[in-house]
């Protein structure tokens, strides 16, 4: 079973992960915007080529998770780390306010519905973490969840802790590799960054107020984190915390964790049976005399 590689913003399995320790902005020693630009673009052309050997390996898929709070770059860091990679490979799901339909089924339906076939990427942006994030920061959602009567709101979220890790298991058991990042913006660049989606017309559609007013919890959105992290990095599923102040810095990171965990697979084209192979000179023959 895959077992995740070390990384400065891998947050540790003992439970020991505190958010006020986490970066939100690159070290000091960060590399300069040209270095970063060109260290993305080996990284995509690296994954390119991965993407093809995991398709054609086809004992594995890779399940990457993206949690963050808005505008900390969950839809450009996906745009760009997956920017060559074969669309064909890869598939992309968005999870926003649940519909009817998946209110009729357990939390986790409606992701599992979604996991990505062996040989193939699939991307959550956002996901059943949510039922721990958001809406553990409005407990009231938890009325429209048709929950059977008599749940214990005390106790139902380290119950969906566990669900979601032996969940997660069970997909690593059986070949799935799953990356979960969170993308860890602070307050002030998420300020600065819906003041330009204010200020600049071609960014005016991403503006939302609501997402203004979710502001005023963020201190109970960084303890659901918090926990939620803690509870659920673990070495077959482990959580990155990644500084997102930086977006270049960012998406060159995320970029190198999956392309360095593609390469501990050991993945490779099949071989060709021996009888097949006695076939390509004829093969061959034939389609020369065309």
């Amino acid at each position: 079973m895959f077992e995740a590689i070390d990384s400065p913003w891998l947050v540790p399995f003992d439970g020991a992960f505190r958010y006020r320790d986490a970066a939100t902005s690159p070290p000091e020693e960060g590399a300069s915007k040209k270095a970063l630009k060109h260290r993305l673009k080996m990284q995509i052309r690296a994954l390119d080529g991965l993407q093809h050997r995991l398709y054609a390996h086809d004992r594995f898929s890779l399940l990457l998770v993206f949690q963050a709070m808005d505008a900390a770059g969950k839809d450009g860091t996906i745009r760009a780390v997956l920017s060559g990679v074969n669309p064909a490979g890869c598939e992309v799901y968005s999870f926003k306010q649940p519909s009817a339909e998946e209110l009729d089924h357990d939390f986790l339906w409606r992701t599992t519905r979604r996991l990505p076939q062996r040989g193939r990427i699939g991307v959550f942006n956002r996901s059943y973490y949510e039922e721990v994030l958001v809406v553990r920061v409005h407990p009231d959602y938890l009325q429209r969840q048709k929950l059977p009567d008599g749940f214990n709101p005390d106790t139902i979220w380290q119950q969906r802790f566990s669900s979601i890790r032996e969940h997660e298991k069970h997909l690593a058991l059986n070949g799935t590799v799953i990356l979960k990042f969170w993308l860890n913006v602070s307050r002030e660049e998420q300020r600065q960054r819906f003041l330009a989606r204010i200020d600049r017309p071609e960014k005016n559609w991403k503006f939302s107020a609501a997402d203004v007013k979710e502001r005023s919890h963020w201190e109970s959105y960084m303890s659901a984190y918090e926990q939620a992290l803690a509870e659920t990095s673990r070495p077959w599923a482990p959580w990155y915390a990644i500084p997102a102040d930086n977006k270049r810095y960012m998406r060159t990171t995320v970029a190198e964790i999956i392309v360095n965990t593609l390469r501990t697979l050991q993945l490779s084209y099949p071989a060709v049976e021996i009888e097949q192979k006695a076939q390509f000179a004829q093969m061959r023959a034939l389609l020369e005399a065309e």
